[in-house]
């Protein structure tokens, strides 16, 4: 197994187990008299190691064989936390009485000795240090993360914690595991529920099912260039689930005819059986991976292929690619006919996305094609597809990929997108498609657009959206000629307040930016009184040398609203303490307000920098801040390097209107959509939910003050209408979020792997009786962006009378 975005392989562990008392004990209080974990490795491949991956091995101290079908072992590391999750390695067979069973984890960069041919194969890096295995009665993933939690569940035939593990049997974790030592336990096979006892350190040493040690079975050797097919065939090597069960060992002789060739990147080249199995589940076609050299071969070759099968991972928490590696190829003949491709539409791809695995890995999990679009994607791994006349969802990116629907009633959105509704309603019939011939990219291509005709090639799986269609025949752009939005101008009496990230700008930024942006803060939101801006860096961008004013940067970017025909816009802001508020290395990133004076005044109340909190005053004609511009809290936790919220007291006719402008953090390091891990873990929601009840606190001591103030919160908040993030913002229904008032097919700001979705947001307090609220779609449908987000405006009426029905308004897509 690799894993890497490079293609280097983190560092793994081998894990020995040997099998306890019986398949289903009274928990660890019954020791096991037959099936043990017997020793465990998490060394492997480790600088200093000999052995290449890590292990466990199991045995079997009883007279009869101990069946392991429907078994698993798992691994749980040394230290859990709340989001650890036990990862899964399924076991097929049984161990003999007396005998030994392997089963192989992740491989590292290091060491030089194979395993023995493994048993069964995990894809799991373990700690050399500290850790816990369990061989367990089911494939479902255990939930504890105690030992004493451990003992009461009934599914554990037997557990080993070593190192410094939380979850162990007895007195103590077993000691002295290292990147050079396993523990194991005696010869005896003695299980006293004692791991500290019962397991000692030893210098690693894998037996398999067949008896053979270190060195057989994985490493190819020289199989030579045979002239006749061996007996492993690709679907033998894909399997029923995502792992081959043919991982890290040798095959030699597997036939196929070459479909597609790659010579850039990850080189190297597909092959397809062109006499399939009955199986839909065991998939037809493999990538051959031949690294830094150019692939030998040529489309409608057939091969005879030997190498090495691997399950290369893209990242941590991507599936894999199955691939054979270090390939000697025999061309048979050539100009071979290509098998007739896979047709995928919205009859073919089902509607379900993918199975649960409880938060675990799906990589063990029978594949169900007809039942979840994800397994049929995986089914299909390197085999030939064809799709017809497929709408464009993800304009053309900077790396030459388009992301289109074979479901065109997926979700649409008004403009042609597929609208990312909920985490349970995944966009199925969504695929990113990249061109094999460099000379021949896809084409230039907008979200409405429709790539005409038929587009084949192979189906491939990388860390940036999951499955791909690798074309080798593009189908023609249709141009449906989408135009960017226009909003109307504000009535005089209408307060007119933006948002807009306008995505790392500062003073070193090309002309051409500055331009693009402010055409759309003067022409398309029609110069609105208010802009609250996201990512305004220092004068000086990413170089960092203490600079944290944006003066220059604000300058330049006003200069160029008045250029495009906008008035000229005043600014506010804190700047922050150098290097504390995230974002690019040397950015200082903030939120800005920009506002036209001819039309609303700021009320600047001094003392606001990047350490004071700002607080609401209750006086005799309503609610003040303690400080305009200021900051929301930042000495808060929730905001370690993070974009603070910059709030400010605005006046237009006579009123207050309380402005916060929010950057929220990133969804950086959750784990997709399409990963191994079902359902993906949102990490990065936990501190947004924080950001939001800081927010959420500071609008209610506003709204204490004076319960109809009127309050507008909006910004980059890095997260859907329907998230945790979201329901803590408006908690207590202090606020409303705007973006629910459109129409269905109209809520959504960004676009991110062919999903239409919100993470721009603009909310109002109660005291805001009268809004026409609208997001200007300018950036985000288009390949050519100033930004990777639309802008969104509220215009309020701050004189619109009471009717005792709290909330009015709407939102509308008032463009022209």
């Amino acid at each position: 197994m690799r894993i890497s975005t490079t293609r280097s392989a983190l560092l793994a562990g081998a894990v020995a187990v040997t099998l306890s008392a019986t398949a289903l004990p009274a928990a660890f209080a019954a020791p096991s008299s037959s099936a043990v974990i017997s020793e465990v490795y998490g060394g492997g491949g480790n600088s200093g190691a000999t052995l290449t991956r890590d292990f466990v091995e199991l045995a079997n101290a009883g007279s009869a064989a101990y069946d392991l079908s429907g078994f698993s072992v798992q691994y749980l590391p040394g230290a859990p936390s709340a989001g650890s999750l036990w990862q899964v390695s399924a076991l097929t067979g049984s161990v003999a009485p007396g005998g030994r069973y392997l089963v192989a984890q992740a491989a590292g960069t290091g060491g030089t000795v194979a395993l023995p041919a493994p048993d069964a194969t995990g894809t799991v890096a373990m700690s050399a240090t500290a850790g816990t295995v369990a061989l367990v009665s089911g494939t479902t993933p255990l939930t504890c993360k105690t030992a004493a939690d451990c003992a009461a569940d009934t599914r554990i035939v037997d557990l080993v914690g070593y190192g410094t593990a939380v979850v162990r049997e007895g007195s103590g974790p077993a000691t002295g595991a290292s990147a050079t030592a396993s523990v194991a336990r005696a010869a005896s096979l003695a299980d006293t529920d004692d791991n500290a006892s019962d397991l000692a350190a030893a210098t690693p040493s894998p037996v398999n099912a067949a008896g053979e040690t270190s060195g057989g079975g994985e490493d190819p050797g020289d199989p030579g260039n045979p002239t006749e097919p061996g007996t492993v065939r690709i679907h033998d090597i894909q399997g029923s689930t995502r792992v081959s069960p043919l991982d890290g060992k040798a095959v030699s002789g597997v036939p196929g005819v070459v479909t597609a060739v790659r010579t850039s990147g990850s080189r190297g080249f597909w092959i397809q059986d062109t006499a399939p199995d009955a199986d839909p589940r065991t998939g037809e076609g493999v990538f051959v991976y031949t690294g830094s050299a150019a692939p030998a071969v040529k489309v409608g070759d057939s091969v005879l292929v030997s190498g090495t099968v691997d399950e290369y991972y893209p990242s941590a928490t991507t599936q894999s690619v199955t691939e054979i590696t270090a390939p000697k190829v025999t061309v048979v003949s050539s100009g071979n006919a290509l098998p007739a491709p896979v047709v995928l539409d919205a009859k073919s791809v089902p509607s379900k996305y993918v199975p649960s695995a409880g938060g675990g890995s799906i990589d063990a999990l029978p594949l169900e094609p007809s039942t979840y679009a994800l397994d049929l994607y995986e089914s299909l791994e390197g085999t030939r597809v064809q799709i017809a006349d497929t709408r464009v969802t993800g304009a053309t990116t900077a790396y030459h990929e388009v992301w289109v629907t074979v479901a065109p009633k997926q979700n649409p959105t008004r403009r042609g997108g597929t609208l990312y509704a909920s985490y349970t309603d995944q966009n199925t019939g969504r695929i990113k498609v990249l061109s094999l011939d460099p000379a021949a990219p896809v084409p230039t291509a907008n979200v409405g657009d429709v790539l005409s005709g038929t587009t084949s090639g192979v189906l491939d799986y990388d860390s940036y959206g999951g499955y791909n269609l690798q074309a080798t025949a593009l189908g023609t752009l249709s141009d449906h000629h989408l135009k960017r939005e226009v909003t109307r101008k504000q009535k005089g009496k209408e307060l007119a307040v933006a948002t807009y990230n306008v995505e790392n700008l500062d003073a070193l930024d090309d002309q051409t930016k500055f331009d693009t942006l402010a055409e759309g803060v003067a022409v398309n939101l029609s110069s609105p009184d208010i802009v609250s801006l996201e990512e305004i860096q220092d004068d000086n961008g990413a170089v960092n040398d203490g600079t944290v004013g944006s003066e220059a940067t604000l300058k330049r970017f006003t200069d160029a609203i008045v250029a495009a025909g906008g008035p000229r816009y005043s600014w506010r802001y804190v700047a922050p303490q150098d290097g504390k508020d995230g974002g690019e290395p040397g950015g200082n990133i903030r939120n800005v307000f920009l506002f036209n004076p001819k039309r609303v005044g700021f009320v600047d109340r001094p003392g606001g920098d990047a350490t004071t909190p700002v607080a609401a005053v209750k006086t005799k004609k309503g609610v003040t801040l303690s400080v305009s511009p200021g900051r929301i809290a930042p000495a808060s936790a929730a905001w370690d390097d993070s974009r603070k919220p910059l709030v400010g007291e605005f006046r237009f006719h006579g009123k207050s209107v309380f402005v916060v402008g929010n950057h929220f953090a990133s969804k950086g390091g959750d784990q997709p959509l399409h990963g191994r891990y079902q359902e993906p873990v949102r990490s990065s929601e936990t501190k947004r939910v924080q950001q939001a009840k800081e927010v959420n606190t500071f609008v209610k001591s506003l709204l204490a003050a004076d319960k109809s103030a009127r309050v507008v919160v909006l910004g980059d908040l890095n997260d859907f209408a329907f998230s945790p993030t979201v329901g803590a913002l408006t908690d207590g229904k202090v606020l409303k979020p705007l973006i629910t008032t459109l129409p269905k097919n109209e809520q959504y700001s960004y676009v991110y792997e062919g999903n239409s979705q919100t993470l721009d947001h603009i909310l109002t307090s109660p005291g805001v009786r009268r809004f026409d609220y609208d997001v200007v779609h300018i950036n985000a449908e288009f390949a050519d962006q100033a930004s990777d987000h639309d802008p969104q405006i509220v215009r309020v009426d701050v004189n619109a009378p009471d009717h005792g029905h709290g909330h009015g308004g709407h939102g509308h897509h008032g463009h022209h």
